[in-house]
């Protein structure tokens, strides 16, 4: 079988003109001589009535107390009542389709409610119907765990549905539909010059969902490295090619033996509301075990971490900085918080191995006299943590600075 994963998101499937455009891309698949898997995300976005955040709210009534396994049960029904109706859709131009549930297409979890991870696809369900020229429309973001409990998958979790299921079959590609006609060198609401980037490597492409993009979830990059499935970026309202993410050994001869500057950086990435932790102590190894633990226990992940004989310095969202405090308060430990920070991210497959990449990134920033706060780098990035007031102006010049456009 030459299968093909097709996943199409909230925008997608949102209306009927929008399903119909989607459906076009399932029945090019067949007529290429393919047998698609479709995996559909729930219609809409926020506001809309069958969303997934809207679902979400209605399990928030403040009136009513919902466990967590019941908040999912909740949220899965967003994708249910897509798949039926995009099904449909596919009937209605004259193929063969059917809506399967999570559990119907043997996605198997553990009972990590509202992110739960994966722990098999038993996909002979899947198989059975393609053997019957039957095309399966399978709701993404859900599954069932081992005792029988429906499951959510985590935000971007359709996602990690597609490329799980793509796994599981030994698709030939999983296509990623979306509203954008692929992975950009930055985001174009922020940098007007940004373009498409024709192929990417899973490295680079992970590090820029961790860091700030939104087009794809960072798991089910993952789930594609770890199984050597072709993922594609390609929007649904367009012909565009979109972006091609695969191992970098796919494309290596789209890099000299030894790159440029301008040649090993892929893009620019940004993520917001970001707070500066430092935490000073005394009894470094007592304080230090004692503090990672409870930030492991709250699930509180940190950033850009920098250890000093005295001091530790990290990042941090936001959104935990309440519970972080309180950890620190109970600890003892003095500390001080800088919010309204950005992250701001240089990409690129072995960047390291090119010298003078962060002189440039220090100077260009320095030419605008904006502060950097602290930097960290990996094997694929350089990050600069700098005030949100200079994030737009920061991946603007790194983007000029790069020649990325």
């Amino acid at each position: 079988m030459n299968i093909i994963v097709q996943k199409f998101g909230g925008t997608s499937v949102a209306t009927e003109e929008l399903r119909n455009k989607a459906v076009d891309k399932v029945i090019g698949c067949i007529q290429e001589g393919k047998q698609p898997v479709v995996v559909v995300s729930a219609m809409g976005r926020k506001g809309e009535p069958y969303a997934t955040d809207t679902l979400l709210q209605i399990g928030r009534d403040p009136y009513q107390e919902y466990t967590s396994r019941e908040l999912d049960l909740i949220m899965a029904c967003g994708e249910t009542i897509s798949s039926v109706i995009f099904a449909n859709t596919i009937k209605s131009r004259g193929y063969k389709a059917a809506a399967l549930m999570g559990f119907q297409a043997g996605i198997i979890t553990d009972e990590k409610y509202g992110d739960a991870d994966v722990i098999k696809v038993e996909s002979q369900s899947i198989i059975r119907l393609l053997e019957n020229g039957i095309i399966p429309v399978i709701t993404g973001f859900q599954g069932i765990s081992e005792s029988g409990n429906i499951t959510t998958l985590g935000r971007g979790g359709s996602d990690t549905s597609a490329a799980v299921i793509g796994e599981a079959l030994k698709a030939e590609l999983v296509e990623i539909y979306t509203d954008v006609d692929g992975i950009m060198t930055a985001d174009p609401r922020l940098v007007t010059q940004a373009k498409v980037i024709d192929q990417i490597c899973y490295d680079e492409i992970y590090q820029m969902a961790e860091d700030g993009a939104k087009v794809i979830h960072p798991r089910a990059v993952e789930v594609a490295r770890r199984g050597s499935i072709v993922l594609k970026i390609k929007n649904t309202f367009t012909n565009a090619p979109g972006t091609v993410i695969s191992s970098f050994e796919h494309y290596e001869n789209k890099y000299s033996k030894y790159p440029s500057i301008g040649e090993c950086i892929t893009a620019i990435a940004h993520k917001n509301n970001i707070a500066q932790v430092i935490v000073q102590y005394e009894d470094a190894s007592e304080a230090n075990e004692i503090f990672m633990s409870a930030l492991a226990e709250n699930d509180i992940s940190i950033d850009m971490i920098n250890f000093f004989i005295d001091k530790k310095i990290f990042t941090v969202e936001e959104q935990h900085l309440a519970k972080l405090e309180s950890i620190l308060r109970d600890i003892g430990l003095k500390y001080d918080i800088h919010k309204n920070c950005s992250k701001i991210t240089t990409i690129g497959h072995k960047m390291r191995g090119v010298p003078g990449v962060m002189a440039r990134i220090v100077k260009a920033l320095a030419k605008e006299n904006i502060k950097i706060l602290q930097t960290s780098d990996s094997y694929t990035t350089i990050s600069c943590l700098v005030s949100c007031e200079n994030m737009e102006k920061s991946v603007n010049l790194l983007h000029q600075e790069f020649q990325l456009a």
